[in-house]
């Protein structure tokens, strides 16, 4: 059975975002690189809200993105990206889909499909 498994950045003091939704507080370096892309293969799926999905579609699915590195950049492009939301009326990213609620069911038969694991 696949896991899922919540890739967060934190801060020393508990938070992922400033009181603006600024994350400018993360240092992206060579050993956060390194351990990115150790852990993305191991990922075949990512799970998203609304928020988090505009988020990473704006910037990935961009030109800018790809002055990052490659291996990271295909790898956010195309993995299966599957989309819940109640009020986003279309997802076009790479191998994006558009679901409506989280139907805990529907969660379990992701979690028993062959593959690599799932991560939100």
């Amino acid at each position: 059975m696949r896991k899922i498994i919540v890739l967060n950045y934190v801060s020393l003091d508990g938070f992922i975002a400033g009181n603006d939704g600024e994350t400018d507080w993360f240092v992206w370096d060579k050993e956060v690189e390194n351990y990115y892309k150790d852990f993305q293969d191991s990922i075949g799926t990512m799970l998203f809200g609304r928020s988090t999905y505009e988020t990473m579609a704006n910037y990935w699915a961009t030109s800018t993105a790809a002055s990052e590195d490659p291996e990271i950049t295909n790898f956010m492009n195309r993995t299966k990206k599957f989309v819940f939301s109640k009020t986003l009326e279309k997802a076009d990213w790479n191998n994006s889909e558009l679901l409506g609620e989280i139907v805990p069911a529907e969660i379990v038969k992701m979690k028993e499909q062959s593959g690599k694991d799932i991560v939100i």
